[in-house]
């Protein structure tokens, strides 16, 4: 553990029966830093954030947050840790202004007490503060959780897929409020299935089936892609994936938006593809090199290349 670690876990495990959710993790999160776990579903984010919120039991490794053991010291860690698990856990039948009243009264603080902290985050909700929080919008609602989870000022936030399901003007207004957040020194910890969520942290962990395969500055995991990268585009874009699978010097094809990334055997890359495609029937293929983003590092960190064969997944 750092001498500045907010969160330091080493060699955490967790199984439920045969399933084994975390397998051997270790990392540290600096003070003041959003730091994002990045991953799909069932990659253990969950179990991890459960635990660090100390509503889970590790099987194995040992966990210390704000300095203090998750286990041991779990009494006191509650009153300095705002959760916002992934599915809306607000009362749905009382208003917002009532919801956000009553975390705060949970905490043994007020509204007005605290009421800086989340002043811009409110002010979205504000004009529906008597309206039931089951009958809010997927942003509204998303708004009001961040709120009852800042209300008590807490030193650690911990946000559990906060953007899933809302549209892309509420995930960007989100993201600029946590932005905001900053300058109350608190500590992000946030998880997220969006690629592009992770440029938005100061470093990021990709975890795939309970492992971390990469923790660094985003910036940092994409420049460590190792390949060359291509983009194709064409406007038959399923029957381009086909192709590309098919073709004998190919590695890997993934879609990627309206594109294509390829990677060539031994990065080997000529006009061959060209005529190949274009004997197949496409008309308007552009072929680019292009630079890798985090999903693509994720993908080879997933799925290294295999020697001697192309890979058709």
């Amino acid at each position: 553990m750092t001498a500045n670690s907010i969160i330091s876990v080493s060699h955490l495990s967790k199984s439920f029966g045969e399933v084994n959710a975390l397998k051997d993790i270790s990392f540290d999160v600096g003070e003041g830093e959003v730091f994002g776990f990045i991953g799909p579903d069932g990659a253990g984010k969950t179990t991890l954030f459960r635990i660090i919120t100390t509503l889970l039991l590790p099987d194995e490794g040992e966990v210390t947050i704000l300095g203090l053991d998750c286990v041991k010291g779990f009494r006191e860690l509650r009153k300095n840790i705002g959760y916002m698990p992934g599915r809306f856990s607000l009362y749905m039948d009382l208003t917002v202004e009532e919801n956000l009243n009553f975390y705060a009264t949970v905490f043994g603080t007020t509204v007005r007490e605290n009421y800086d902290l989340i002043a811009d985050i409110y002010a979205h909700i504000e004009p529906f503060r008597k309206r039931p929080a089951g009958k809010l919008s997927g942003g509204m609602k998303q708004k009001l959780a961040l709120s009852c989870a800042l209300i008590h000022k807490p030193a650690l936030l911990v946000l559990d897929e906060p953007t899933t399901g809302v549209d892309a003007v509420s995930r960007a207004e989100f993201w600029e409020m946590l932005k905001k957040l900053k300058k109350y020194h608190i500590t992000i910890l946030v998880s997220t299935p969006y690629m592009d969520e992770a440029m938005r942290c100061d470093k990021v962990a990709l975890i795939q089936e309970g492992k971390i395969l990469s923790v660094d500055q985003p910036e940092r995991i994409t420049d460590g892609f190792s390949r060359r990268l291509f983009s194709v585009r064409s406007s038959e874009k399923y029957k381009l994936i086909r192709a590309l699978r098919e073709f004998p010097l190919t590695d890997t094809a993934y879609p990627f938006g309206d594109s294509v990334h390829v990677t060539f055997r031994d990065d080997h890359y000529d006009d061959t593809l060209y005529r190949y495609l274009t004997a197949a029937g496409f008309t308007d293929v552009s072929i680019g090199e292009t630079r890798a983003g985090i999903e693509d590092r994720f993908l080879e960190l997933m799925t290294p290349p295999l020697q001697g064969s192309n890979r058709t997944l």
